[in-house]
């Protein structure tokens, strides 16, 4: 486990531009922090001062990007609204959602919440806003109100609230994160319609176990991500492995 200076703040920093948030605080794992180790762009920590690293992005309102992966994960990102590339394309372009959520979004209580803003100062992706309460007996009432379509669900909002009225709850539909990076891999190919791209034109089949691993996700996927697979390849040797599978 290793600790590294963060790319965005370190960018902002040169245009004078950056936060006052840690600037020492971007995580890396396994080989990857092995490799930094090595070339000298990031120092070794034991879980202690990790999990210490943790508590201070915690404290100062950071929100974790980790990859997005279950197993072998190589980074966890400790970001902020401000400097953040991948929060401003979050923003830029959030009808096109090119960042996931977790599984969990915040529910608002509009009997307890009075309108003190901190949930919108605090929110990294401008998810939430204030609107009229609609109080006749008090004109001026504020309401924090959530996008549901924009939030990523990182509970900024939930943590700040004074008055704790805002709560963090599953979503309806579950964010299910890939296994490891060839699975994320093939899915986000089969999705782009780019399976055969990845497969023949990056030399994956030059390497009998890469191309073993691929076929090992695609085996293991949905009928109809199976199917979608099939007819990008377009290989008949694919199709009789997927129904021996099926058998």
């Amino acid at each position: 486990m290793a600790i590294g200076t963060c790319y965005c703040r370190h960018k902002m920093f040169h245009m004078e531009k950056a936060c006052d948030a840690p600037m020492d605080i971007c995580m890396t794992f396994n080989t990857t922090a092995a490799s930094l180790i090595r070339h000298g762009h990031a120092h070794r920590v034991d879980k202690g001062e990790g999990l210490e690293l943790l508590h201070q992005a915690y404290e100062n309102n950071l929100v974790q990007f980790g990859e997005n992966v279950r197993q072998q994960v190589t980074f966890i990102c400790n970001c902020c609204g401000c400097c953040c590339e991948a929060m401003v394309a979050a923003r830029r372009f959030a009808i096109m959602n090119p960042v996931h959520t977790t599984s969990f979004v915040p529910e608002l209580d509009g009997e307890s919440c009075n309108g003190c803003g901190k949930c919108v100062v605090v929110c990294p992706v401008e998810a939430m806003s204030l609107i009229a309460a609609n109080d006749p007996r008090r004109p001026k009432k504020k309401l924090a109100r959530l996008e549901d379509d924009l939030c990523l669900g990182c509970g900024l909002c939930a943590r700040t609230c004074p008055e704790g009225s805002i709560g963090m709850l599953s979503r309806t539909r579950r964010v299910i994160t890939p296994l490891n990076g060839t699975h994320r891999a093939v899915v986000m190919a089969i999705e782009r319609g780019t399976l055969q791209h990845m497969i023949f034109d990056n030399r994956v089949l030059m390497s009998h176990r890469a191309l073993a691993a691929v076929l090992g996700v695609i085996l293991k996927l949905p009928p109809l991500k199976q199917a979608l697979a099939s007819r990008q390849v377009k290989s008949r040797y694919l199709e009789a492995l997927i129904s021996r599978v099926d058998v």
